[in-house]
């Protein structure tokens, strides 16, 4: 294994299928990469797309997952490696503990939250390694407007602009995975 990528991303069902297909493809890619993927162990939407392009493709997959979304039947029963946490904020300490890179795919406000709050610990120097954001179909074109409108209006540094990289697709994802260099960040302070 050359790591592991945690990946953010959807539960929900009711979205284009292309960003379904992206995430599946992201799996497999992974998986042939030799890369473990970490995601939150749902069944649904592109969580559970991209957990069966890498079983399908031979990977490994650890699921984090709370366990009320456990007793809820949440869990991906695919899933042979699942670590069940007491709460969400367990949950995302303990995928970022386990993650040499970040992936996020498209996803609503839980997924927005996890991405955003991995960048602020980035920014903090407490998160060091490299997280991309898979703009698939262009969703994330209006956040990466904001986070450049944050840097204009002197709420961001310039060298925070750093913080992440953008990829189109997953194939572009892949190739920015142990690209990056060991970067400095000024203080926001």
């Amino acid at each position: 294994m050359k790591g592991n990528v945690c990946v953010f991303c959807a539960s929900s069902a009711n979205i284009d299928t292309r960003y379904l297909d992206a995430a599946r493809e992201l799996g497999t890619l992974l998986a042939q990469g030799g890369w473990r993927c970490v995601n939150g162990g749902g069944a649904v939407g592109l969580m559970g797309a991209v957990t069966d392009g890498a079983l399908d493709a031979g990977g490994e997959v650890t699921g984090v997952i709370p366990k009320f979304m456990v007793d809820n039947g949440w869990c991906y029963d695919r899933l042979e490696d699942v670590i069940i946490t007491a709460d969400m904020h367990q949950r995302k300490h303990m995928m970022s503990d386990m993650a040499d890179a970040v992936i996020a795919l498209p996803g609503g406000v839980g997924t927005l939250e996890e991405l955003l709050e991995t960048l602020t610990w980035r920014q903090l120097g407490l998160v060091k390694v490299p997280v991309i954001i898979l703009n698939t179909l262009g969703y994330y074109d209006a956040l990466l407007e904001m986070l450049g409108h944050s840097i204009d209006e002197g709420f961001m540094k310039p060298s925070h602009g750093q913080l992440w990289q953008v990829a189109s697709t997953p194939q572009d994802a892949i190739a920015l995975l142990g690209t990056e260099k060991p970067m400095e960040f000024e203080s926001k302070y």
